[in-house]
């Protein structure tokens, strides 16, 4: 009787063992994703010249600071409070709100989409945010370089008209 209790415990300690280590694994691995996407949309948010940057590290407010970026009022993020229709709304204004800021980073504001593609839909998200990051290029100020040269253009053929 005592070598199958011992056989039992045995066999229970290896899989409380396995168990824990999956779990390890898992809380190391979502931890390693909260300090990329934190790090990634503080730059974002640096790049954008949002005052508050650091707010990418709070967990709810670092949503109503992505809906700031995008052009939103922050106290959306109430819609959190409203079970189901609630959630549903503050995720369309999430998606609409990046796609806003891919829009004035210079990427495509499609990307936004990733976010509501079921199973690899924030493998992606991820990866577009990280792209719009590390990128080679500093596309904001390529953009403003665009814009810039397309003014003084406007500006010479105002003159010109003038004359």
């Amino acid at each position: 009787m005592y070598k199958e209790f011992n056989d039992i415990a045995m066999n229970s300690i290896g899989w409380t063992a396995l168990i824990a280590l999956g779990v390890a694994i898992a809380v190391v691995a979502i931890l390693a994703l909260y300090i990329y996407k934190s790090i990634v949309w503080m730059k974002i948010a640096k790049r954008l010249k949002h005052k508050n940057a650091w707010l990418a590290w709070v967990p709810i407010a670092d949503v109503a600071m992505i809906l700031q970026l995008g052009d939103f009022h922050w106290a959306w993020i109430f819609l959190i409070l409203i079970p189901f229709f609630g959630w549903i709304a503050l995720g369309v204004l999430f998606v609409v709100a990046n796609w806003r800021i891919f829009e004035e980073c210079g990427y495509p504001g499609w990307f936004s989409l990733s976010l509501i593609i079921p199973k690899v839909g924030v493998v992606l998200y991820l990866v577009v945010i990280g792209f719009i990051i590390w990128s080679d290029q500093n596309t904001k100020v390529v953009v403003n370089k665009k814009s810039q040269k397309f003014v003084e253009w406007v500006k010479k053929d105002k003159k010109k008209k003038r004359r």
